[in-house]
């Protein structure tokens, strides 16, 4: 867990203090992640950093492009001289890859790329379980609040609007391989 402590460490130090709901938000995407360990194997610390790093790209000091996803991958990169697997993970978590075609940030995007199939939908699914504020939420009632939140003129909301059916087979596919890595743990 020497990857998740050091993720969690920079992630309080740019969250806790200016934006304590980020913060509270970003320990329950780790907790969530923590769950999914058993299905993972050996990318299981992986995913633990980059969920509790996920949005470090909100903090003042990582802001670039606006896109938190790939501000938060470049900071880790360039500032930080993250794994490339870890600033991966950040950059194309959630409606990353929609944001970015909305933005005209493609190229952005790919300088993280390929994106991992697997550990993108692990990620998405601890993001989406997680609610603004840290409470266990259902995927569908989390992607609707963030459509209100945002309102239909917002670049988020026109790329959560495209990116829902997605999001949503994402966290169908991390459900089957944790039930079916509990089948396995079982027998």
């Amino acid at each position: 867990m020497q990857l998740a402590k050091w993720a969690h460490d920079l992630a309080e130090s740019l969250l806790a203090e200016s934006l304590p709901n980020r913060w509270a938000h970003s320990l329950h995407v780790y907790s969530q992640a923590l769950t999914l360990a058993p299905a993972l194997g050996r990318d299981a610390e992986l995913l633990a950093a980059a969920a509790i790093a996920h949005d470090v790209g909100y903090a003042r000091v990582a802001v670039d492009t606006g896109q938190h996803m790939i501000d938060g991958a470049r900071y880790l990169r360039d500032v930080v001289g993250a794994d490339p697997r870890l600033c991966s993970l950040v950059a194309f978590h959630t409606s990353s890859p929609w944001e970015a075609s909305e933005l005209g940030l493609n190229d952005a995007l790919a300088e993280f790329g390929p994106a991992e199939p697997d550990l993108v939908d692990a990620i998405t699914f601890c993001d989406l379980t997680s609610s603004p504020t840290g409470a266990l939420v259902d995927p569908g009632e989390r992607l609707t609040e963030v459509l209100d939140r945002y309102g239909d003129e917002h670049v988020v909301y026109r790329a959560v609007s495209a990116a829902r059916p997605e999001l949503l087979a994402r966290v169908a596919r991390v459900r089957q391989r944790r039930a079916e890595a509990d089948r396995l743990a079982i027998s």
